[in-house]
């Protein structure tokens, strides 16, 4: 079985997590393919499908966005999931209580739910290095508001990640993976 794991990421974190899913994928005897959601016009020629991309301002990037849409009936004719990555810190609940990672769904879940039919959705936390960061986002990055909410760090579970992926190779039927 063939699948393509294509991603959207600006500054790395969502690049690690989709690696992390192809390896998981890949131990369990799945064929991958990772490639870069800007890097693709058309997905035809496989299997299942697991795309995700950096989330901003409850949005994906552009070019998981356009993949997703240019696509939509071959992804809705097969097994695929949507990922995201975008929340840093470790809390679990914002300060009205309710969960971080639902709190931090893009918009996208929702639209293509009904689109392309996804057998899950799931949302990871991400990553943050004010250092790393470039362009227009430096000036944010730097403001003191911003600077206070945004911890720095690796956040990313990579326990989550790879159960997640798991879960994907079992869905499709992949062998048990042996030590």
């Amino acid at each position: 079985m063939k699948a393509l794991v294509a991603y959207a990421s600006k500054y790395g974190a969502t690049k690690g997590i989709a690696e992390r899913v192809g390896e998981v994928l890949r131990r369990r005897g799945l064929q991958v393919d990772l490639k870069r959601c800007e890097d693709l016009h058309e997905v035809s020629g496989y299997d299942a499908y697991v795309i995700g991309s950096a989330v901003y301002e409850f949005n994906w990037r552009k070019d998981a966005r356009k993949l997703v849409e240019r696509n939509a009936d071959e992804l809705a004719a097969h097994a695929t999931w949507l990922f995201s990555s975008g929340p840093v810190g470790t809390e679990t609940v914002d300060k009205d209580g309710h969960d971080v990672l639902k709190g931090a769904e893009p918009k996208q879940f929702a639209l293509y739910g009904d689109l392309i039919h996804p057998r899950g959705t799931q949302v990871f936390r991400g990553a943050f290095d004010r250092d790393k960061v470039r362009g227009g986002d430096r000036i944010i990055a730097w403001m003191p508001a911003i600077r206070d909410i945004l911890p720095e760090g690796d956040y990313r579970e990579w326990d989550a990640i790879e159960a997640w992926a798991g879960g994907i190779a079992d869905e499709l039927g992949a062998r048990v993976a042996t030590s």
